[in-house]
């Protein structure tokens, strides 16, 4: 029985998988193209999870999906990857042995950072003005210039 018979489909895509890093590793322009496209989509995805941290929604996978991408090519970010799962999981064991207040606290940080952004933001000027309403304080103060 040959050894391709014998192997997995998984062993045979792992080793597929590491003879076409070969032949990109080969390659030193092909090997440098790789390791920034992998760079460039790792880190958008990884800016784009910081973004949604504070928000309701997937910010910390979309943080450790970043730093997953960027660990096929970095050593770095693999490390980087492992620290943040490490404190991300004493975080969340730490805030499901508080009380109620402490949690009422963290969520209230959290709904204040959301409404600040959306006022920073001017979404509030935003909604406002589909019913009518043309408050001063609505405005953002970045975008809120009326001219």
């Amino acid at each position: 029985m040959s050894d391709d018979v014998r192997m997995t489909a998984e062993q045979r895509e792992e080793t597929e998988g590491a003879e076409h890093r070969h032949w990109f590793r080969r390659n030193p322009a092909l090997n440098m193209t790789y390791r920034i496209g992998v760079g460039v989509v790792g880190g958008l995805v990884l800016v784009a999870g910081v973004v949604m941290i504070p928000y309701p929604g997937p910010g910390w996978l979309v943080v450790f999906a970043g730093l997953a991408i960027l660990a096929t090519e970095f050593e770095w970010a693999g490390r980087v990857l492992r620290f943040a799962k490490r404190y991300y999981d004493g975080w969340v064991a730490w805030l499901k042995r508080q009380n109620v207040v402490v949690k009422a606290l963290v969520l209230a940080a959290t709904g204040l950072v959301v409404a600040l952004t959306c006022w920073l933001l001017g979404a509030f000027a935003l909604v406002g003005g589909w019913f009518g309403l043309d408050w001063a304080w609505l405005h953002s103060p970045i975008f809120g210039s009326r001219g």
